[in-house]
C-alpha cells in the first residue's frame, strides 16, 4: 500500500529549466512475504548494501557493492536479546521461526527524506522517527538511510526500514501481534510521519509543508505514486520486488499524460490548499508528474497556456503569484452570496423580543458588556449577514445564547455549525445553540435533508478555520434559501486548512462588530497577555508569563515532557475540582504525553484494570478511571470528535463512558472504535475549549496563531514548556512562536493601478463578465495604494458601532520589498493642509538614506480639515470611537511588525489598514488626519493603542484637533517646531555632519512653504519674528503675512551674507 504527499519547491532559472529540486515526500508500506518469492535475508542484504549469509538457502547475497547506503543499524526494543542486533543474526533467525510456505516475514516501510536537509539532519530525523513509531511499540528495526543520486544529479534521500512481525523477548521471538498489521496503524504512521517531518522543516526556516492525505481522499485526479529509488538490481537473480522504479516512471507519465491533457488537474491540486502559489509551486509539482524532462516541459507549459490559469501579479516578496479560474468563481460567488445576504434586510428582531432577551440573562446574573450589547444588537438586525470578530475569551458564546433567546422569542429557528465537532459542541454548551459540524450539515442537505429557510438563523463558529470553498457552498446554500448566516470567530486564531480565508474576506468586505474585553481570564495581566497575543505582540505575552515563572525550559524535550507532566501531576492533586488539559502540536507529541500522564495516575492506583482494546489507531489500553477522548462524531452516541470523559466500565468489547457534560454513553467497539486517551490534546482540536489550568509543551512547528490558541485557554494559569534541543534560547522560541502564517486570497492581489481594469479585462477574455459584477470603468489617473477609493466610505450615522468595509476592498499592484533600511517616522509621506511637524531632538535629519514608510504615498487634501477636532472621550464614553482608533493602532503595528522582522507587508495587512482609517473617518470625521499628526510627533503612541491602552492617544488626537482648529496654537507649535530644527542644525554643523544639517534644512524649508497654505498662521508669526531667528525690523514691512514665509525660505536658501541669527 502506498500514499503520496508531497513538499518539493524545486528552483527554477528565468528559463523554466529545473535546476535544483528538493526533496519529494513519500511514504509506503509492503509485507515481505515467501509467497512471493522474498527472503528477509536478502531483502536485508540489498537494502544494507552488505553481504549475508543465508542459512534457509544455503547461499550468499553479496550486495556490497552497492553504493548510496550512508547510515546502517538494527535498533532494538527494551527486554530484546543483544545476539538481534546482528543483522545476519536477526533475519535468519526470522526465517527459522517461519515454517509455513507463504509465511510473512517482516514489514518493509519505506519513506523519502526531504532534499533540503544534510544527511546528518536526515539520519537523525529517520532514527527519531523510527525509535519513537516502531522500537517502543516492541519491533525489531532494521534502518538503512539511502543517500543516491537522480538523474538529475540531485540527492534522492530515503530510508527503508525492515520491521519483524513478532514480540520479542530476553529469549527471542515469541507471537505474531495482528494489531501491527492493522490499516489503522498505517494510518497513524503515515499521520505521525507527516507531522514528524512538517515539524523539522519548521524548525529548520523551510516553508513548506507535507499532506499525508491520498489524491483519492484530496479529490484529486491523479494515480499516487511510489519511491523514487535507484534502478532495481539483481531482481530476477533473488527474487527481490526491487525499487519499482520502473512503476514509479509509469505512474509519472500517466500522470504528466493526464496534465498535459488536462492542465486544470494540476491547478485544482495546488489550490486545494493555498488560494494562490508561485511558479516554484507549479515546477514543483510538474518534477512530481512527469517522468523526464521534455515531459516536464510539457506539463509546465501546458499549465502556462491553460485559460484556467490566472496571473495575480507580485506579492510582497517580489514573487510573481498565480491562482486558478475556478478559484476566481468559488470567491466570485461567496462574494455574490455575501452581498446578496448583507443587503436582505427581512430579518430584524424587535426591540421587545431584544429587551426580554436581556431581562431574561441579567436574571440568571449574566449582564452583556458595552461591546457584547453592541454585538448583540448588530446581529440580532434586520441584515441577513452579521459578524462578529472576537479575541478569545471574550464572551462570545455567552452573548450568542442571549441572541438565540431574542431569535426564538421571535419565532426564528436557530442552528449552529464548526468545522470541527468538538468547537460544534463548545457552541452548543455555550449558548445552547443545537450545533454540528458542516460537514455533516452539508450531507444532510445533499440528503434533501434540514434544509434551510426563511425563518432559520445560522451561526457558524469559529469560522476563520473555513476554506474559501465550503465557506461559499454554505452561504450560497443559506442565500437561496433566504436564511440569516451569521459568522463569529477570530481571524488571528487558527487559519483555515483549506485554501483561503474566506471569513477575513467577508468580514472586511461587509463590517463586524468587534469584542476587545477579554472576560476568560481572572488575573488582569493575563488578560493583557492574551490581547497581545491576538495583535501579534506574542514576545510581550510570553515575557509576561515568564516573568511568572510560567514558562520553563529544559535540556530536551523528553525532560521538558516530563517536567510538563510532573507539574500537571501536581496540580491535579492539589486541586481535582479544577479542569485542565495537555496541549501540543503534533498527534505524535500528543501519544507520549498521553502516556505519560496516564502513568501518574497508574502509578497512584487512580486505574483500574487495564484491558487491551482494539482502537481505531490500534491497539490501546483502557481501564477504568481513564481520560478518553472521542476522535469521530457519532451523532446516535451524541459524541463529536474532541467530546472527552472518563471510563466508568470497560472490556475488551464494550466501554461506558461518563462525558464531561454529565451524560453516561455505552458502546460495543466493534461498531465505535474511534476512542484515544484524553490527557492531552493538539492544538489545533482546542480551539473553542476552556478550562482552568492548561499546560503547553511547545515545538518548532508552532506558529503565532496556534501559539495564540494554545496561550488562551485556561481561566487561571498557563505552563508553557520547551526544550532547548527545539529552542537553543528563549529568544528563537519567541520568534518560533511569533511567525506569521495568516492564509491569502485571490482577491488580495489586484492586477492593475485602477484595480478593476484588468478584472474586467480577465471577465471579458474568460467569458465571466456576466458573473463579476464590477463599477463602470474610472477616470485615467493615478489611484494611490492603500487610499480610500471614492464612493465607498459609509455615511455619517450607518452602523456607528460596526467596522466599516470598502464595497470593493482591493488596492494598488502589490510591489517588491524594498531593502531594509532606516525605518521613517510612521506617518511619513503624508501630506496635509499643515505644516510638517519637525522631527523631535533631530529625529529625521541624519544622513542615511530613510526606509519608506508603510504611509508613503497616502495623499489628503491640501485644504485644511474642514471639521470640527476630534474630541477626547471620556472613560467609558462614545466606545465606538475608542475602538476605531485602536482598530487603525493595531493595523498599523502588524505593518511596523512585519517590517521590523524583514519580512512583506501583505495585502490583506494594507487592506486592513486602509479599511480601519476609513472607518475612524466615518465615526469622527478630522481624527485620522490627527492621528496621522500624533503618531508623527510620538510614534509609540501607535504600540501603546494597539495593546488597548489607547488614552494617551486618545488625548494627543484631541491636542491635535484643538492645534488644527486653533490658528495661535499653530503658531505656538510652528515656532517650537522651527526652533528644535535650528538647534538641530547647529549641532549637526558642530558634528560635521553635513547630510544631516541638510535634512533639517528641508524640513525647514518644507515648514516655511507650509505658510503659503495657512495664510492666518503666517499672519500671526508677523510678531514673532525674533523667535524664528529672523531680524526686527522684518516686523516694519508691509504685507508682512504674504512675506514671511518667501523671506524664511530666502533665509534658508542663501545662508550667507546676512545673519539673521542662524547658524552657517
Amino acid at each position: 500500500m502506498g500514499v503520496r504527499a508531497y513538499t518539493s519547491l524545486p528552483t527554477c532559472t528565468k528559463k523554466s529549466k529545473l535546476t535544483a529540486v528538493m526533496a519529494i515526500y513519500h511514504f509506503s508500506a509492503k509485507v515481505i512475504s515467501r509467497s512471493s518469492g522474498s527472503s528477509s535475508v536478502a531483502s536485508a542484504a540489498y537494502r544494507s548494501a552488505s553481504e549475508l549469509h543465508d542459512q534457509r538457502l544455503g547461499r550468499d547475497h553479496d550486495f556490497s557493492n552497492k553504493a548510496g547506503v550512508v547510515h546502517s543499524e538494527v535498533m532494538l526494543p527494551e527486554g530484546a536479546p543483544e545476539r538481534l542486533r546482528d543483522r545476519e543474526a536477526l533475519w535468519n533467525e526470522v526465517e527459522a521461526r517461519e515454517v509455513r510456505k507463504d509465511a510473512q516475514l517482516a514489514r518493509e516501510v519505506e519513506f523519502s527524506i526531504p532534499r533540503e536537509m544534510s544527511q546528518v539532519e536526515g539520519i537523525a530525523l529517520a532514527r527519531e522517527f523510527v525509535e519513537k513509531q516502531f522500537v517502543e511499540r516492541g519491533m525489531v528495526a532494521d534502518l538503512n538511510v539511502h543517500w543516491d543520486k537522480g538523474k538529475d544529479g540531485e540527492p534522492k534521500p530515503h530510508a527503508h526500514v525492515m520491521l519483524s512481525m513478532r514480540e520479542v523477548g530476553p529469549e527471542g521471538f515469541g507471537a505474531k501481534v495482528r494489531e501491527w498489521n492493522s490499516a489503522e496503524l498505517l494510518k497513524e504512521w503515515r499521520e505521525a510521519w507527516a507531522d514528524h517531518v512538517n515539524e523539522r522543516l519548521a524548525a529548520l526556516d523551510i516553508d513548506a509543508r507535507i499532506d499525508h492525505r491520498s489524491y483519492e481522499a484530496q479529490g484529486i485526479e491523479l494515480e499516487p505514486q511510489h519511491k523514487i529509488g535507484p534502478a532495481a538490481m539483481r531482481r530476477e537473480e533473488v527474487g527481490l520486488e526491487g525499487e519499482r522504479i520502473e512503476d514509479h516512471a509509469r505512474i509519472a507519465r500517466e500522470n504528466g499524460g493526464k496534465i498535459i491533457a488536462n492542465p486544470s488537474i494540476a491547478l485544482d491540486a495546488i489550490t486545494r490548499g493555498q488560494a494562490t502559489f508561485t511558479e516554484r509551486d507549479l515546477a514543483q509539482f510538474a518534477f512530481r508528474h512527469s517522468d523526464g524532462k521534455d515531459q516536464f516541459d510539457a506539463v509546465m507549459g501546458a499549465v502556462r497556456s491553460s485559460p484556467e490559469l490566472v496571473a495575480l501579479g507580485r506579492d510582497g516578496k517580489g514573487q510573481d503569484r498565480f491562482t486558478s479560474r475556478e478559484m476566481i468563481a468559488a470567491e466570485v460567488r461567496l462574494e455574490r452570496a455575501t452581498e446578496s445576504l448583507a443587503q436582505d434586510r427581512g430579518h430584524e428582531v424587535g426591540a421587545r423580543h431584544q429587551e426580554r432577551a436581556l431581562a431574561q440573562a441579567e436574571s440568571r446574573g449574566l449582564v452583556l458588556s458595552g461591546e457584547q450589547r453592541g454585538a448583540f444588537e448588530h446581529i440580532t438586525g434586520d441584515k441577513g449577514l452579521a459578524s462578529v470578530v472576537g479575541y478569545a475569551g471574550t464572551g462570545k458564546s455567552a452573548m450568542l445564547g442571549v441572541a438565540r433567546e431574542a431569535w426564538e422569542g421571535a419565532g426564528y429557528s436557530v442552528r449552529g455549525a464548526a468545522l470541527s465537532g468538538i468547537a460544534a459542541e463548545n457552541l452548543e454548551n455555550g449558548s445552547g445553540i443545537a450545533s454540528r459540524t458542516i460537514a455533516s450539515l452539508e450531507y444532510q442537505w445533499g440528503q434533501g435533508r434540514e434544509l434551510l429557510g426563511p425563518g432559520d438563523v445560522l451561526v457558524i463558529d469559529e469560522a476563520g478555520m473555513v476554506g474559501t470553498r465550503q465557506m461559499e457552498r454554505v452561504l450560497s446554500h443559506a442565500q437561496e434559501a433566504g436564511a440569516k448566516v451569521v459568522l463569529v470567530g477570530d481571524p488571528e486564531q487558527l487559519q483555515a486548512i483549506e485554501a483561503g480565508a474566506a471569513f477575513r474576506s467577508v468580514t472586511e468586505r461587509h463590517g463586524w462588530s468587534e469584542i476587545g474585553e477579554i472576560r476568560r481570564q481572572n488575573a488582569e495581566w493575563q488578560r493583557d497577555a492574551t490581547k497581545a497575543l491576538a495583535t501579534g505582540r506574542t514576545a510581550e505575552a510570553i515575557h509576561a508569563y515568564e516573568a511568572r515563572g510560567m514558562v520553563t525550559a529544559a535540556e530536551t524535550r523528553e525532560l521538558a515532557r516530563a517536567d510538563l507532566v510532573d507539574r500537571w501531576d501536581a496540580q491535579r492533586l492539589a486541586d481535582r475540582d479544577q479542569t485542565r488539559i495537555i496541549l501540543t502540536h503534533t498527534n505524535a507529541e500528543v501519544r507520549d504525553l498521553n502516556l505519560a500522564a496516564r502513568g501518574r495516575l497508574r502509578a497512584s492506583g487512580e486505574l483500574g484494570e487495564d484491558v487491551r482494546v482494539s482502537a481505531e489507531r490500534g491497539a490501546r489500553e483502557f481501564a477504568s478511571g481513564d481520560r478518553i477522548m472521542f476522535l469521530k462524531n457519532e451523532r446516535g452516541l451524541g459524541v463529536k470528535n474532541g467530546t472527552l470523559g472518563e471510563i466508568e466500565r470497560v472490556s475488551a468489547e464494550r466501554m461506558a463512558v461518563r462525558l464531561d457534560d454529565g451524560r453516561s454513553v455505552a458502546f460495543d467497539t466493534k461498531d465505535y472504535a474511534h476512542v484515544d486517551h484524553g490527557y492531552a490534546a493538539t492544538i489545533h482540536k482546542s480551539q473553542g475549549v476552556t478550562v482552568d489550568r492548561a499546560h503547553v509543551l511547545a515545538t518548532p512547528g508552532m506558529d503565532r496563531h496556534s501559539a495564540y490558541v494554545a496561550l488562551s485557554r485556561h481561566r487561571d494559569g498557563v505552563q508553557l514548556h520547551y526544550g532547548r534541543d527545539d529552542f537553543a534560547e528563549q529568544r528563537q522560541l519567541v520568534r518560533t512562536l511569533g511567525r506569521e502564517r495568516v492564509k491569502d486570497m485571490a482577491s488580495d492581489y489586484p492586477m492593475f493601478r485602477d484595480r478593476d481594469g484588468e478584472v474586467r479585462a480577465f471577465a471579458e477574455r474568460r467569458g465571466l463578465s456576466g458573473e463579476i459584477r464590477l463599477p463602470d470603468a474610472p477616470d485615467k489617473r493615478g489611484v494611490e495604494i492603500l487610499g480610500p477609493r471614492a464612493g465607498t466610505m459609509r455615511t455619517m450615522g450607518q452602523e456607528s458601532g460596526v467596522a466599516g468595509r470598502n464595497a470593493d476592498r482591493g488596492v494598488g499592484e502589490a510591489k517588491a520589498a524594498p531593502g531594509p533600511e532606516p525605518r521613517r517616522g510612521l506617518f511619513d509621506g503624508l501630506r496635509s493642509g499643515l505644516a510638517r511637524s519637525a522631527p523631535e531632538r533631530g529625529q529625521g535629519v541624519q544622513g542615511d538614506k530613510p526606509r519608506r514608510s508603510i504611509f508613503d504615498g497616502l495623499k489628503l487634501s491640501a485644504a485644511p480639515v474642514s471639521p470640527a477636532p476630534a474630541k477626547v472621550s471620556e472613560p467609558g464614553a462614545d466606545r465606538s470611537y475608542v475602538q476605531a482608533v485602536e482598530r487603525v493602532a493595531r493595523s498599523a503595528q502588524a505593518i511596523v511588525q512585519a517590517q521590523d522582522r524583514g519580512a512583506p507587508v501583505l495585502e490583506h495587512q494594507k487592506v486592513a489598514l486602509s479599511e480601519a482609517r476609513d472607518k475612524l473617518e466615518q465615526v469622527r470625521p478630522g481624527a485620522v488626519h490627527d492621528m496621522m499628526s500624533a503618531a508623527a510627533r510620538n510614534p509609540a503612541l501607535i504600540g501603546e493603542a494597539a495593546a488597548g491602552r489607547s488614552a494617551s492617544m486618545l488625548a494627543a488626537i484631541g491636542e491635535e484637533g484643538r492645534v488644527r482648529a486653533d490658528p495661535g496654537l499653530r503658531a505656538d507649535r510652528f515656532v517650537a517646531d522651527w526652533q528644535k530644527l535650528t538647534q538641530a542644525r547647529e549641532r549637526l554643523d558642530g558634528a560635521g555632519d553635513r547630510s544631516g544639517s541638510e535634512k533639517a534644512r528641508q524640513a525647514m524649508l518644507g515648514m516655511a512653504k507650509g505658510l503659503e497654505r495657512d495664510p492666518q498662521v503666517e499672519s500671526l508669526l508677523r510678531g514673532r519674528t525674533r523667535e524664528l531667528g529672523l531680524d526686527a525690523r522684518m516686523d516694519k514691512l508691509p504685507n508682512i503675512e504674504r512675506r514671511l514665509g518667501r523671506e524664511l525660505e530666502m533665509d534658508l536658501g542663501l545662508g550667507r551674507g546676512r545673519d539673521l541669527g542662524m547658524s552657517r
